[in-house]
């Protein structure tokens, strides 16, 4: 049997740092953003809300794998 990997907690704990940084960052930014007009509030946020999702794909490559590409 396989040892476990030791790749997949600590991935996990690098997305949820990722993510609640992401998080603050764009929290930080409402101030700015609130004064903008709502549509272009939505788009921002709209497009803050799934950008965050990209730079994930390697790294569930790497806790699978071990491998970046």
């Amino acid at each position: 049997m396989e040892a476990p990997s030791w790749r997949k907690p600590i991935g996990m704990l690098g997305i949820l740092a990722y993510v609640t940084i992401w998080a603050v960052a764009v929290a930080s930014l409402s101030g700015l953003v609130g004064l903008w007009p709502v549509l272009a509030q939505s788009i921002f946020y709209v497009i803050a809300g799934t950008i965050w999702i990209l730079p994930l794909k390697p790294v569930l490559k790497w806790m699978e794998t071990g491998y970046f590409r």
